[in-house]
């Protein structure tokens, strides 16, 4: 069933192309003031979405079970809570565990400092002094580049908080008028086929139910193998910065620099050789090599596929519109616009605009094995080029086409 969205044809006559310019141009300045004036309230509600998605097959697993759905609905809830709870306090405990051992962190990394001081004045020809006031500068300009950008995200940050403790009410009304939901788009969207609307509400589900359980469990297997490498590695806190390193997969490229380097950073200050640092960079290049090849593509799989370049543009632009909050939504988002574009013909071109350049290379190579399989086919057969040609009589003649043999 083709699940592309056709609405009634249109009759006027075509619009002009400055007009449909204006249009989108007018339309995307007043998406995006909307998105920043109402974002204490939309970031909760978005949060909400996506996780009443992702508890859906728990309530309806409940349901099956002669569980009523406002029980199973609570029972969900409380759950998500649960966990949440657990992740809080076992972070709390690596980062107190940490605090505890700064100063003797400190102190190493004072020591380290002042060797590198001593190597640049022996064979840089560079005074101790200058070196320090140069490090100072470059210190400054870039504790005033970041402090705007950080100010920014905890004003956008913070400022939700206060009502994130609204988001499982969300959650609860979201799960239990779902049906309720359901209806409605059916009711606002009149001009569409009603199988075709709900093909894409189920493609807009599937996407997200499989972006987030997939990322979700994408991020503890990355976590467990930094951290099983980290602890062979006897660097500290390994755990810690193994999970670290793999939430900061849903940042692309950056998330596993990032991660990489502090603790390469802490593996200098902390070890007694430097080639601890570079067994750390060797660890996480070699799980970021699993994780890009292997695990991601087999468990959250190639429904949607965004590239790197509208991923990263997609995190810049959530980050600045929603500090945070922007970061975490900003894929979800752009894969549910995704799937709206492939699906609405008039905006196809959007959509191809999201997509991996890969899978369309695929496709061509695909479609190039199947003519090579078929043309082979009909060489083995030569006889399928004659199969219309009339055959000869007994007695060594050929019927005439226009007086065939009765």
């Amino acid at each position: 069933m083709n699940s592309t969205l056709r609405p009634l044809p249109n009759k006027d006559k075509e619009t002009p192309l400055y007009l449909k310019l204006a249009s989108i141009l007018v339309a995307l300045i007043a998406t995006v003031y909307i998105l920043f004036v109402l974002r204490e309230t939309i970031i909760p509600i978005a949060f909400s979405i996506l996780l009443a998605i992702l508890l859906h097959p728990v309530c309806a697993w409940l349901e099956r079970h002669r569980v009523p759905r406002i029980g199973s609905i609570l029972l969900s809830i409380l759950t998500l809570f649960i966990v949440i709870v657990v992740l809080v306090y076992v972070v709390s405990l690596q980062i107190g565990s940490f605090a505890e051992e700064l100063p003797r962190i400190t102190e190493k990394a004072e020591t380290i400092l002042d060797q590198t001081l001593t190597m640049g004045e022996r064979y840089l020809n560079i005074s101790r002094s200058q070196q320090v006031s140069e490090a100072k500068k470059y210190l400054i300009n870039a504790l005033s580049e970041g402090r705007a950008v950080l100010l920014n995200t905890l004003v956008t940050t913070t400022g939700a908080i206060s009502t994130f403790i609204l988001i499982p009410l969300y959650i609860f009304f979201f799960l239990l008028y779902r049906d309720f939901f359901r209806r409605f788009f059916h009711k606002a969207i009149t001009n569409v086929p009603n199988e075709a609307l709900n093909a894409l509400l189920k493609k807009i589900y599937e996407v997200i139910q499989s972006y987030l359980s997939g990322l979700f469990l994408v991020i503890l297997i990355v976590g467990v193998l930094n951290s099983i490498g980290l602890l062979i590695l006897g660097i500290p806190h390994a755990i810690f910065f193994g999970f670290l390193a793999g939430f900061l997969i849903l940042i692309p490229y950056i998330g596993i620099l990032i991660g990489s380097v502090l603790p390469a950073l802490l593996a200098v200050v902390t070890m007694d050789s430097p080639w601890y640092a570079v067994g750390v960079i060797g660890v996480m290049s070699f799980v970021q090599f699993l994780e890009g090849n292997f695990i991601t593509p087999n468990i959250v799989g190639s429904k949607v596929s965004v590239n790197p370049l509208a991923a990263i543009i997609a995190l810049f632009l959530g980050g600045q519109l929603w500090g945070l909050a922007g970061l975490i939504l900003a894929l979800p988002v752009t894969a549910i616009l995704k799937v709206v574009f492939d699906t609405i013909p008039s905006m196809e071109p959007y959509g191809f605009l999201l997509g991996e350049p890969v899978h369309e290379v695929q496709e061509d190579q695909k479609e190039a094995m199947i003519a090579q399989s078929v043309e082979k086919e009909f060489k083995k057969k030569p006889y399928r080029r004659y199969r219309n040609k009339p055959r000869k009589r007994s007695d060594g003649t050929t019927p005439s086409p226009n007086n065939p043999e009765i």
